[in-house]
């Protein structure tokens, strides 16, 4: 499992935007985790899978709320990961209201949580592999705290939580 002072593994997401941007189309855009990393603090948080209750009643959500916090804690983006593919988290995002918010980084084939070490057997409901819920506080493509929320509990990946974190440097 990636630890503190650990930097992002070398992995590519998908991103499927609302508007052009930057000269890209609209579909599933490749984003360089180190890449997009570099330079930047960063709230990341990931989830079981998009639509999912806990994920869209309170993980989410929670991170939405506190945005502004987040920003003015030094936060210049949010992450969202989900081992679903970029349509899905863009679907996902805007029935959140989310989109242009939170950044919805696809992990289809879930590389991005292996390479974390952070994934959860959800086999038994028909799930496959899926990341396990957590947080991260990223600075400069940097893990400068982590919280990993055991299987089946939402207690340490809250929006609050890294909220302190944040603001504690």
């Amino acid at each position: 499992m990636i630890q503190i002072g650990d930097t992002l593994p070398a992995v590519t997401l998908q991103e499927y935007l609302e508007e052009p941007a930057a000269g890209c189309g609209i579909g599933p855009n490749p984003v360089d985790v180190r890449q997009a990393a570099q330079g930047k603090t960063i709230a990341l948080f990931a989830v079981p899978g998009a639509f999912t209750p806990v994920c869209s009643a309170q993980h989410a959500p929670g991170y939405l709320a506190r945005r502004d916090a987040l920003k003015a804690a030094g936060i210049d983006e949010i992450w969202c990961t989900a081992v679903n593919d970029a349509f899905v988290l863009g679907a996902w995002a805007r029935a959140l209201e989310a989109s242009g918010k939170i950044r919805f980084l696809a992990d289809g084939n879930a590389d991005f949580a292996k390479a974390m070490g952070l994934t959860a057997d959800m086999s038994a409901r028909g799930l496959g592999t899926r990341s396990a819920r957590y947080s991260a506080l990223i600075k400069n493509g940097k893990v400068a705290a982590l919280n990993v929320d055991a299987p089946g509990k939402f207690e340490a990946s809250d929006a609050d939580t890294l909220l302190t974190q944040a603001r504690q440097g």
